[in-house]
C-alpha cells in the first residue's frame, strides 16, 4: 500500500546524501517533496501541514546542524515523526478482570468485519485464549452463513441463534452470548455488528443499543484502508455516533496510496490496533507504529520477519536441526523440503524479502519471486527416491530426467535446484563448523550459481556517478569496513545482516 509513498520519500533523501552540511534551502526543498509525497498518498490535509512544520522545525534545529551526518538524522527525524503520526506506543486490546473480555467491532458494510471477526478469533487463539464469535449482523443477506463458516476454518465456536436475513434482535442475541459465553467459559467474546453502506440515525442507534447490552471492554472500528479519506470521515461520525477504543484497518495490502492510515490517528484521537493484510485468515497482525514507519521508509521490519518465522518453525524441528548442524552431519533434501514448506507457511516470499531493510530498490525483482516455485521446488524433490533424497551424488543423467518427468519440469530444473541444495548443504556444513555462512541464490536475484558469480559483487558497486573518497587511505579504511561513517551516508539504509536471522529462515533464503 505505502509502495509510492516509500518511493517518493527514498527519492527525497536520495539527494541529501554526501551532504556535510545543510542549508536552509536544502531543508525547504525536502520538507516540500515529503509534504508533496503526503498529500498524493491522500494523506488528510492538517495531518500534512502538522508533519511538515515539524519536520523543518527540528531540521533546522542543533540536533541536525551539529551532526556527523545531517542526511541521515533528517531520515531519523521523518522517521520519529511517522511514529507519532502512526500512534506512538502499540496499542493493546483491554482484557477484562471477571468474566469474558467483549470486543464489539463496529463499522460500515463491506468493511470487511465479519472476516475480520474471524482473524481476530484466530489470532486470540493463538495466544492461548478461547474466543466465540457472536453473529450480531442479523441484517445483511448471509451474513450470519458466512461468520459460522468463517469460524470453522478459524476453528472457534460462534454463536448464531438467529438465522438474520432480517430476522431477529441483535439486542437480545447479545445479551444471550454473554451468558452463554460464561457458561461455556469462554475468555473472549467477538461480536459481529451489522454495518450500512453509509452512516445513518438507524446504524448508529442500534449499535448503541448493542453496545450497551454488550458492555464491551474494546471497541473497534473497523476501516477499509483502500477508501483514503473516507475513511477519516467515517471515523469522526463513528466517534461522534458510538465512540471507539481503536481503528483495524483491512485490505492494507491493496493498491491504495495509504492516507488512512497516516491521518486516522491525528484526526480521532484514536490508535490503530490491529491490521488486516490479505485474505488468508492469518494474514492478520498487530499494529507495530515503529515497524510501519520502518517499512515506509525502506528500513526494513526484522522483528516482525523474526516473529513470524517462530510461529511457522516448530520448536522441535528447529532444535532437531540445529543438533543435526552441530554434530557436522550432512543437510539433506528432506530437511531442504521441510523448511521450505514452513518458511511457505510464512506467506508471500515477495513479501517476506520485502521486509529486509534496502529491498525497495529490488521491487522489480521482487516482482518476479514466484510463489509456484516453491511448489515446483517440492514436486521436484518428492519424485525422488529415499536414497535419492539423502545422497544427491547418486543422481545421474537417467535419474534426472526421471526425476523431471515425474514432477512434470525439465532436466534443467532439476540440475538448477541440485545446484542451489549444493549451496545450502556447504552453508550448514560452514554453520557447523563455526563459519559464517554464505546465502545462496534465489531464482531471481542472482549468486548460488557459477554463472552468476561476479553479478552479484557487480550489484553491491556504487551506482554509476556515485561520489567516491579521493583519499586512497580513506578508501582503503572503507573497503577494510573502517569508514562506517561515510558508507552510511552514501548508502543508507545500512546493509541487513543476514546472521540475525534463525539459522532456518537464512537457509531457506538461499
Amino acid at each position: 500500500m505505502f509502495a509510492t509513498l516509500s518511493d517518493r520519500l527514498s527519492a527525497t533523501f536520495k539527494g541529501l546524501r554526501g551532504k556535510g552540511r545543510l542549508s536552509e534551502a536544502d531543508v525547504d526543498e525536502t520538507v516540500r517533496e515529503i509534504r508533496t509525497a503526503l498529500l498524493e498518498a491522500d494523506v488528510a490535509l492538517p495531518v500534512v501541514r502538522q508533519f511538515t512544520a515539524t519536520v523543518k522545525e527540528r531540521a533546522l534545529s542543533a540536533e541536525v546542524s551539529g551532526a556527523l551526518n545531517p542526511a541521515q538524522q533528517v531520515v531519523k527525524i521523518v522517521h520519529e515523526e511517522l511514529v507519532n503520526v502512526l500512534g506512538g506506543e502499540t496499542a493493546r486490546l483491554t482484557f477484562a478482570k471477571t468474566g469474558p473480555t467483549v470486543i464489539l467491532l463496529a463499522g460500515l458494510q463491506g468493511a470487511g468485519k465479519t472476516t475480520l471477526a474471524g482473524k481476530l478469533a484466530l489470532h486470540l487463539r493463538g495466544e492461548g485464549h478461547t474466543p466465540l464469535l457472536v453473529a450480531a449482523d442479523l441484517q445483511r443477506p448471509n451474513a450470519v452463513d458466512q461468520l459460522q463458516v468463517v469460524g470453522e476454518q478459524a476453528g472457534v465456536a460462534v454463536f448464531a441463534p438467529e438465522p438474520g436475513n432480517g430476522v431477529g434482535d441483535p439486542v437480545a442475541v447479545t445479551t444471550a452470548a454473554r451468558q452463554y459465553a460464561e457458561t461455556k467459559l469462554h475468555d473472549i467474546v467477538i461480536v459481529d455488528t451489522a454495518g450500512r453502506l453509509a452512516v445513518d440515525a438507524d446504524l448508529m442507534r442500534q449499535l448503541r443499543d448493542v453496545r450497551d447490552a454488550a458492555r464491551p471492554d474494546n471497541t473497534l472500528l473497523v476501516v477499509d484502508a483502500m477508501i483514503g479519506q473516507d475513511a477519516v470521515r467515517t471515523a469522526e461520525e463513528f466517534e461522534a455516533g458510538v465512540g471507539f477504543d481503536a481503528v483495524v484497518l483491512t485490505k492494507l495490502d491493496g493498491d491504495a496510496r495509504g492516507g488512512a492510515a497516516l491521518s486516522v490517528v491525528t484526526v480521532t484521537g484514536r490508535p490503530i490496533m490491529f491490521a488486516s493484510i490479505g485474505e488468508k485468515l492469518t494474514d492478520f497482525e498487530t499494529f507495530h507504529p515503529d515497524r510501519m514507519a520502518s517499512r515506509i521508509l525502506d528500513m526494513g521490519d526484522v522483528l516482525t520477519l523474526i516473529e513470524q518465522a517462530e510461529k511457522a518453525f516448530d520448536a522441535d524441528q528447529a532444535e532437531r536441526m540445529s543438533k543435526k548442524v552441530a554434530a557436522g552431519e550432512d543437510f539433506t533434501l528432506d530437511d531442504f523440503l521441510e523448511q521450505m514448506q514452513a518458511v511457505k507457511k510464512m506467506g508471500s516470499l515477495g513479501k517476506i524479502l520485502g521486509m529486509l531493510p534496502g529491498m525497495g530498490e529490488m521491487k522489480a525483482q521482487l516482482d518476479q519471486v514466484d510463489d509456484r516455485d516453491l511448489d515446483r521446488v517440492a514436486a521436484i524433490i518428492q519424485s525422488m527416491t529415499p536414497a535419492e533424497r539423502q545422497d544427491p551424488k547418486i543422481l545421474n543423467g537417467s535419474r534426472r530426467a526421471r526425476i523431471a518427468k515425474g514432477s512434470g519440469s525439465s532436466v534443467a530444473d532439476v540440475n538448477g535446484l541440485i545446484e542451489r541444495f549444493a549451496g545450502a548443504q556447504k552453508m550448514m556444513r560452514q554453520m557447523g563448523q563455526g563459519g559464517m555462512p554464505g546465502m545462496p541464490g534465489m531464482p531471481g536475484f542472482g549468486g548460488g550459481s557459477k554463472k552468476s558469480k561476479g553479478k552479484t559483487a557487480k550489484s553491491v558497486r556504487p551506482a554509476k556517478g556515485k561520489s567516491r573518497s579521493g583519499n586512497p587511505a580513506k578508501r582503503a579504511a572503507i573497503a577494510s569496513g573502517d569508514g562506517a561513517t561515510e558508507v552510511a551516508a552514501d548508502a543508507p539504509p545500512t546493509p541487513f545482516d543476514v546472521s540475525s536471522l534463525p539459522p532456518e529462515l537464512k537457509n531457506l533464503l538461499g
